[in-house]
């Protein structure tokens, strides 16, 4: 293959951006596959993530067998991979990173016109037979819903791979509430470090062993004059408003032909969002998988390459390979050890079979119960304690979920406002929890939700009986010990149990994680929500409660699957 190494990208405003050009070695002209983002476009996955390295190497081989490895990036298609058949793969570094001097602005409007730019430079291209193609990981699967719904002319079709639309709920704060551990993280640990200019960056370019932020040297406060105030603009920006809505796509505005792949192990940042985002685009030609694993990792499997080459070659070349035929959904049923017990495959999410099935709570006994409890009960719990956990009995047969979850509560706070964390828990015949490995979680639970209650209103109009919408832009403060009702997205499940085995239920103030487990892996590894300004004690650590049975039932919606689905 060619490599055109720092090509100078123009944009609309005079600005020069730097990208990386992967050409085949013969004549053309080809599609495009582009990326567009601040980790790094030469920095190389086993400095950037080190972890997610030595995870390739140990568990993933075949990755490796099929390349040299020497090109993979954070969240970027492999060029060895895509070249031999006929695509062009660029690599753009966006504004302010790496080699793209200019003010550094992540998930901004700015940073959409100049992806849009960028795609539009690369479908006028000689080497360009007019079609583009998005792909990418996380944030470069996440920029995707945002740049389409500008419409750019040479843009053909969408591959985001586990990326969620909402910068709001997911992103930052998830249903309302600043998901600090991440964003923090994320800002200094992935951003910052590869900053232009930054002439303490860890980074070495692929090809020259050189910094990766270019030959410039700025001093910590020309840096920080050269950036947005990322954190402190999330944190000035409590309800989701105008600022945040200029930073989420108009989903019905979308109507290219769409590859979705979200993965179970997304919790807390891109699974329902990544899902969220197939359901509300207008494409007629969109097509959802639901996938387990690690999808860093599973991104680059061969077997998925083939899979989306497929989806490539019908819409960048015009290929009649058949690929219409391809399930709308299919979902991967997991099971106990992090194995998938089957596919499953359907026409629409959530899966038209779904049989929604309530298990109420009972705070008499801290039970999942069949039935709607007579008795009214309540429980108290400190906000910032364990919380508390209801349990199923054993179950009478072997069960598989897969779909959304819905809780109901019944809710009361000592004062204005509380948090709700709930924690959805298996566990098999034997009272083993069963866990799973999750993107920053080796050991996740089966799923979580979260709600400020204060931001409880819901749209009627966009809710429906298994999914509440929030719009999150009103803080209606509690009146203590006044009670509320509240519907709570848990994110989506998937999981089969055998006859015998239990899930729990458990409701706290604080971040999930087990009794005696040490370091940052305790249940939702550095997804965490703890941060004061958006926490403040006084408000958050109160006593809460819980009401359940009479005329205030509480319950959990679950999706139940049928026996009777196609499977693969």
């Amino acid at each position: 293959m060619i490599i055109d190494r720092n090509v100078a990208i123009l944009m609309r405003d005079g600005a020069i951006l730097r990208g990386d050009v992967f050409l085949p070695d013969n004549a053309g002209p080809f599609p495009v596959l582009i990326t567009f983002g601040p980790y790094g476009k030469d920095v190389p996955l086993r400095e950037f993530m080190p972890e997610a390295w030595d995870l390739l190497l140990q568990r993933y081989p075949e990755i490796l067998a099929s390349s040299s490895g020497k090109h993979l990036v954070w969240e970027t298609p492999d060029p060895e991979a895509w070249i031999p058949d006929g695509y062009v793969v660029i690599r753009v570094d966006a504004r302010g990173a790496g080699k793209s001097p200019g003010r550094l602005d992540p998930n901004s409007p700015a940073e959409f016109r100049d992806f849009y730019d960028a795609i539009e430079w690369a479908g006028s291209q000689p080497w360009c037979n007019g079609k583009v193609g998005l792909t990418g990981i996380s944030y470069h699967a996440a920029g995707q819903w945002r740049v389409a719904s500008l419409k750019p002319r040479y843009l053909a079709a969408l591959l985001p791979w586990q990326g969620t639309y909402d910068f709001y709920s997911d992103r930052t704060r998830q249903d309302g509430i600043f998901g600090s551990g991440f964003v923090r993280r994320w800002w200094t640990r992935s951003v910052l470090r590869n900053q232009h200019g930054n002439a303490d960056s860890p980074y070495h370019d692929i090809f020259t062993g050189e910094r990766t932020t270019g030959p410039a040297r700025h001093t910590a406060a020309e840096l920080g004059a050269n950036r947005a105030d990322y954190v402190g603009d999330i944190l000035a920006h409590p309800l989701n408003d105008a600022w945040y809505r200029e930073r989420t796509p108009d989903l019905a505005s979308i109507d290219y032909p769409t590859l979705v792949v979200a993965n179970w192990g997304g919790l807390a940042l891109h699974l329902r969002g990544t899902i969220g985002g197939y359901i509300g685009i207008a494409s007629p030609e969109k097509w959802l998988k639901v996938q387990s694993g690690s999808y860093i990792h599973t991104y680059l499997q061969p077997k998925n390459v083939a899979l989306q080459k497929r989806f490539f070659d019908r819409y960048l070349k015009g290929k009649d390979n058949g690929w219409e035929k391809e399930p709308r959904v299919e979902v991967e049923i997991r099971t106990a050890h992090n194995e998938v017990k089957r596919i499953v495959a359907g026409t629409c999410w959530p899966l038209p079979e779904t049989q929604w099935t309530r298990w109420f709570l009972d705070a008499a006994g801290k039970t999942l119960v069949v039935a709607p409890p007579s008795a009214s009960a309540s429980t108290d719990y400190q906000a910032l304690s364990a919380g508390v956990t209801f349990a199923s009995a054993p179950l009478a047969h072997d069960t598989e979920f897969a779909g959304p979850v819905k809780l109901k509560l019944f809710v009361s706070s000592s004062t204005q406002d509380m948090d709700i964390f709930a924690t959805l828990c298996a566990f098999d015949p034997e009272g083993r929890e069963i866990t799973f490995r999750a993107a920053i979680e080796p050991k996740s639970p089966v799923s979580q939700g979260w709600l400020r209650v204060s931001q409880r209103r819901s749209d009627p109009e966009r809710s429906t009986e298994y999914l509440p919408f929030h719009p999150h832009d009103l803080c209606e403060p509690l009146t203590p010990d006044e009670i509320y009702e509240a519907d709570i997205e848990i994110w989506p499940m998937s999981l089969w149990l055998e006859k015998g085995s239990r899930l729990t239920l458990t409701i706290q103030g604080k971040d999930f994680e087990r009794p005696g487990e040490t370091g940052p892996y305790r249940g939702v590894g550095w997804m965490t929500h703890d941060d004061p300004t958006d926490r403040p004690p006084a408000l958050f650590s109160g006593i809460n409660t819980l009401h359940t049975g009479g005329g205030r039932q509480s319950w959990l919606l679950l999706p139940v699957l049928s026996a009777d689905h196609t499977t693969s």
